[in-house]
């Protein structure tokens, strides 16, 4: 019996019962995890016949082996299949981007609220609005309400630091309430917080109703100049509403759902209606070769809010789905929320309209996302004709050395793959063998201690990069090609040299300069990777040397830990510490004869 029949035999053994099944492949690693309502009739569909998608063909190629889960309902076979996905991420499920990177705008739990954009959801109290689509959008929207509401912007904690000092700038403008001058109570300041939570929520029409009556009020009462604050703060909430589209009735709050399958990627495109306007929209990558299908679209919709959270009691799908699909969906969520969420399929009317829209707004991600790949394709074709490559480089490293004075000496290495820069395989070297600033002798351990990892098999610096840039000129670019030589490895190097505005003007091989100064998208492209090289490096470095600048250089010194640093400082500056004999630092208490004799040899080596 082959392998095929005897998986065949297998799953038609299988009961007709919701559940769980997990494919693994010869090494027993779990490569893909779905849910069934009638497990047999799923699972016996991957072993009868070779009509599968690309995807799931390669997919069921791999397969050696499955295990199964029964569950006693749908929902808990939908639950099941989450935390499993979550837990191993298979390498043929379709993964969003994880919620928690999306930005939020996160109001604290506290006696006074704090406002601030966060990227990560925790388990408190506090009230999370979004996710935003980017860091800028969910900025300007906390930047509106905080300056229309005029809440304070800076780091100062309530009922803390109210009375500590002279409030800023921003109350003499009318930009802050100013809590910290006492003015402001507790209740009134959680008021403000409250209408902030409304905007922010998609009631900017009932907030800008309220606030003309109080105008009003204030009017008659002749506080003209509250009255003109009012004014002011309905202004700029017209102002902000006539940005977001009304797409629907003002009571109307939902999410809408659409997915978009191109030749080269699949998106699922998601708009948020809150009262009645689209405040927000997200389109998520599902796959870069294979099409989603509508039951993958259900099981990545509950994962989705599983992490972000913001269920509205209403979910819109843009496309068509299995019979109970719908219902397993609103129960799952409904569970999740807390209250009751319909999810619907819309067939006329403003639903379907939003339906379009989502499925437009996907279209035109895919769209965008193929120019990019096309442009950043033809900057790689042409840069490996500028440097006379034999091939395309799909995989690129670029290094950089930085150093705050003679310590805290970092490399940088940053890397491009596959079209776009891959975080996860970014790394820091401490350099450890130099002594002081030696760009070169920096350069040369960071690249032996990397190099050393090709081919053992590590996921990232296994890897052997197609091209190595390096931040500097034809010394540089000697010195990564002794490692290289050390290494028996032959990877095509190059020195990314600056002009004197410190910006790259050319590429140099150790024996010629190949100018970009004039290809203007290839320039673009390798002077964005040093930068990032860059900013990485630095961004370690400066917080080494932060960490550092917290400790006394005494507690380098063996035996000499904070508490004893701190008792000879306090008896004497560090200066009189480094030129004082054995006999006086032995007569600063806590501090022995042993001590105070490794004190003196450790300055008399410096």
């Amino acid at each position: 019996m082959t392998l095929f029949e005897r998986l065949r035999d297998k799953a038609n053994s299988l009961p007709r019962t919701p559940g769980v099944y997990i494919m693994k492949d010869a090494e027993g690693t779990i490569i893909y995890v779905g849910k069934s309502k009638k497990l047999k009739n799923r699972v016996t569909t991957y072993f009868t016949g070779n009509n599968h998608s690309g995807k799931t063909a390669r997919m069921v190629s791999l397969v050696r082996d499955f295990d199964y889960i029964v569950c006693k309902t749908e929902i808990e076979a939908l639950t099941l299949e989450n935390v499993l996905i979550k837990r191993h991420s298979p390498k043929y499920n379709i993964k969003l981007k994880d919620a928690k990177s999306y930005p939020y705008i996160k109001v604290t739990a506290e006696a006074y609220p704090r406002l601030f954009v966060t990227r990560e959801r925790q388990s408190d109290r506090a009230k999370y609005f979004g996710p935003y689509q980017g860091s800028a959008a969910a900025h300007a929207a906390l930047e509106a309400v905080m300056k229309i509401f005029s809440l304070p912007t800076c780091k100062r904690s309530f009922p803390r630091d109210i009375g500590k000092s002279r409030p800023c700038i921003y109350r003499d403008m009318g930009r802050c309430i100013a809590p910290c001058a006492g003015g402001v109570t507790e209740e009134d300041y959680r008021a403000l917080v409250k209408s902030a939570e409304r905007v922010l929520d998609g009631s900017a029409g009932e907030v800008i109703a309220e606030l003309k009556r109080e105008m009003e009020a204030a009017s008659e009462s002749l506080e003209f100049e509250r009255a003109a604050q009012l004014r002011d703060s309905i202004n700029a909430l017209g102002r902000l509403s006539e940005k977001q589209k009304v797409v629907a009735d003002g009571r109307v709050m939902r999410d809408v759902f659409a997915i978009y399958n191109s030749d080269t990627v699949g998106i699922l495109s998601m708009l948020s209606v809150r009262g009645g306007a689209l405040v927000n929209k997200n389109e998520l990558v599902l796959s870069l070769a294979d099409p989603a299908t509508a039951e993958e679209a259900v099981s990545l919709i509950a994962s989705y809010y599983d992490t972000a959270g913001n269920i509205p009691r209403e979910i819109m799908l843009g496309f068509e789905v299995d019979d109970g699909d719908a219902e397993l969906l609103s129960e799952y969520l409904s569970l999740l929320a807390g209250y009751k969420v319909a999810v619907k399929i819309p067939e006329r009317g403003d639903g379907r309209a939003l339906c379009k829209l989502a499925l437009d707004n996907a279209a035109e991600a895919a769209r965008q996302m193929r120019l990019e790949s096309e442009r950043e394709d033809r900057n790689i074709k042409r840069l490996a004709e500028l440097l006379m490559l034999h091939e395309k480089p799909t995989r690129i490293e670029a290094y950089d050395i930085s150093n705050v004075g003679n310590e805290n000496i970092v490399a940088s290495m940053v890397v491009w793959q596959d079209g776009r820069l891959k975080r996860s395989d970014y790394r820091l070297f401490s350099i450890k063998t130099t002594d002081g600033a030696d760009d070169y002798g920096s350069m040369r351990e960071a690249l032996s201690r990397r190099l050393a990892h090709i081919g053992d098999g590590t996921v990232s610096l296994g890897t052997t990069p197609d091209l190595i840039l390096v931040d500097g000129g034809d010394a540089h670019v000697g010195v990564a090609r002794e490692v290289l030589l050390g290494c028996s490895l032959e990877i095509p190097v190059f020195g990314m040299v600056k002009d004197d505005f410190h910006k790259t003007r050319a590429l140099n091989d150790g024996e010629r300069e190949i100018s970009i100064a004039t290809e203007f998208d290839v320039y673009a492209f390798i002077y964005n990777l040093q930068e990032e090289a860059h900013r990485f490096a630095l961004k370690s470095s400066s917080g080494a040397k932060r960490r550092s600048l917290t400790h006394s250089s005494l507690e380098k010194i063996e035996g000499i830990g904070p508490a004893k640093a701190k008792r000879l400082l306090a008896a004497m500056p560090l200066a009189k510490i480094k030129t004082a004999s054995v006999a006086e630092l032995s007569k600063i208490k806590g501090i022995s004869e042993a001590d105070a004799t490794r004190i003196y040899e450790y300055f008399k080596r410096k």
